[in-house]
């Protein structure tokens, strides 16, 4: 046996053991007592971390410590310096971007996938994780009442992916490689991607990755007339200008619920569009696709069937935590013939036997986690009514803060509510200083406002020329007595803007009201 270096230090010997069940047992129930008064406590917070860029550096040391500390010490910095540079996306009066609900279902299962720490790359390496992904996204796929075509039993299938970026990029390579192989390798210069000017901005993203050209992207301007939906026969006329001047037509992407007003592209009609042109039709369904195991909501996705692949994000609107977007495809086969590898290292019988899923094919990176776990607890801890309930009680707030704005003469709606974000503005008081752009310096000033006060985080969107703001319920701790609150607090707001009108008889009118 070997001596010890000469510059061993065998007090490191002291520090705990890296994985020991009783100190793990130990100083979990502490951790979990920590996260638990957080969340109890997390609606006293300010929800915008009021931080200054470069905070953290000036408060903790150079370098990291050469002796083990206690958790207790290590929690006490979480909760002075962390918690401050944190934007509480858990908080109640967080109505920013799109929520991120988190359950305690969704937590005990990523704990559990962490716990269990599995790679489940190919199915041999954690058998479980690979079929109780495809059991979990078949589950999904039919309360979606997704067609068969898209579940493994009609010859499609499902994986889980971090986000709707990594869902986009996939189907794009896929769909770029099988039009490739149709029309010649040397053609990609001249394949075109599709999507509205209210598409995120994930596509545009994947394009350049799937080196789609800059100048190949197209982004079809939408109007009011359409509720800002991407229009069947502007896609047509796109697609058709770019055939004329010898380009190919690839892929477009049709969204349920646009970030910036969660607006709904008309699928049927998409989809007859791209079925004539050969094109691969996906759907970004990330935020609203969730609230359509609502009946009330499934017309949404009628034309889905014309599609060739469907994402929602669970962990928006799905009561699982960050990540998991859940990937559904007609053609299981163009994914794995874009994505697989398959080195010596890699192989075995299970692999071979063309009888099991190797997930690995199905997505970009080759280490995946076990992500099927939370949003399996998620399914059995609540069932399909609970989850519905919750998605319908989150509407039903929206609706709550819809009926204030439409209740107070010096706020507008700017476009239709669909499903629990309103978009809203307070419209520039005639013959005021803010009417010359519109009342977007007016509406700056009020969103910044609100935010400043660290009772409420709201964000805002420009939409077919006007900026709005934008007010996304559906946080899991969000109540309809925080939809008051943000309400008051945003006429509390304004009424103080107004009360620096330039005019006196502005001023009066507003008094009036």
């Amino acid at each position: 046996m070997g001596s010890l270096p000469e510059n061993f230090d065998s007090s490191v010997m002291d520090a705990p053991h890296p994985l020991d069940p009783e100190d793990f047992r130990k100083q979990a129930h502490i951790m979990v007592d920590f996260i638990a008064d957080y969340y109890q406590d997390v609606e006293k917070l300010p929800v915008r971390s009021e931080v200054e860029p470069g905070y953290l550096r000036h408060r903790l040391p150079d370098s990291a410590p050469y002796n083990p500390e206690p958790l207790e010490n290590i929690l006490e910095d979480v909760k002075s310096h962390i918690v401050p540079g944190i934007t509480h996306w858990m908080s109640p009066n967080y109505f920013a971007y799109f929520p991120s609900s988190g359950s305690t279902a969704g937590f005990l299962g990523e704990m559990l996938s962490t716990g269990f720490n599995v790679v489940g790359f190919n199915w041999l390496s954690s058998p479980a994780a690979t079929e109780l992904e495809s059991i979990v996204i078949d589950w999904i796929g039919k309360m979606l009442c997704l067609p068969k075509s898209f579940l493994f039993s009609g010859g499609g299938g499902g994986v889980l992916q971090g986000t709707t970026c990594e869902a986009i990029l996939c189907t794009l390579a896929a769909a770029r490689d099988r039009k490739l192989k149709k029309i010649g390798g040397d053609k990609i210069g001249q394949l075109v991607v599709y999507a509205s000017d209210q598409t995120h901005c994930a596509l545009q993203k994947a394009a350049q990755i799937a080196g789609i050209r800059p100048e190949n992207f197209r982004a079809v301007p939408t109007t009011k007339s359409c509720n800002f939906g991407l229009s069947p026969a502007a896609l047509r006329r796109a697609m058709e200008e770019d055939v004329a001047a010898g380009l190919v037509p690839l892929y477009a992407c049709a969204t349920i619920g646009t970030t910036s007003s969660t607006a709904v592209d008309p699928l049927e009609g998409l989809g007859r569009v791209t079925r004539d042109f050969g094109v691969w039709l996906h759907v970004d369904a990330a935020y609203a696709g969730s609230a359509c195991i609502c009946p009330e909501f499934r017309h949404f996705l009628d034309g889905v069937e014309l599609a060739d692949s469907y994402s929602m994000n669970a962990h928006k609107w799905f009561f699982t935590n960050l990540d998991c977007c859940c990937l559904w495809v007609k053609n299981p086969d163009a994914l794995v013939q874009s994505l697989s590898t398959n080195p010596e290292y890699l192989r075995n019988k299970a692999t071979e036997s063309k009888m099991v899923v190797d997930y690995k094919d199905w997505q970009i990176a080759l280490s995946r986690r076990f992500r099927a776990l939370k949003l399996w607890m998620v399914l059995r801890s609540y069932g399909v009514s609970n989850l519905r309930n919750f998605l319908r009680s989150h509407v039903r707030m929206a609706k709550q803060f819809e009926g204030l704005v439409n209740a107070d003469p010096r706020f507008e709606i700017v476009v239709p509510r669909t499903f629990a974000m309103v978009c809203f503005r307070l419209a520039p008081p005639t013959g005021s200083r803010w009417e010359t752009d519109n009342g977007e310096e007016l509406n700056k000033a009020l969103l910044e406002a609100v935010n400043s006060t660290g009772l409420a985080y709201m964000t805002h969107a420009v939409v077919g020329g006007v900026y709005m703001i934008r007010f996304a319920a559906g946080g899991t701790l969000t109540e309809e007595r925080h939809i008051s609150a943000a309400w008051r607090l945003l006429q509390e707001q304004a009424d103080a803007l107004l009360g620096t009108c330039e005019t006196k008889e502005v001023q009066a009118l507003w008094e009036g009201w």
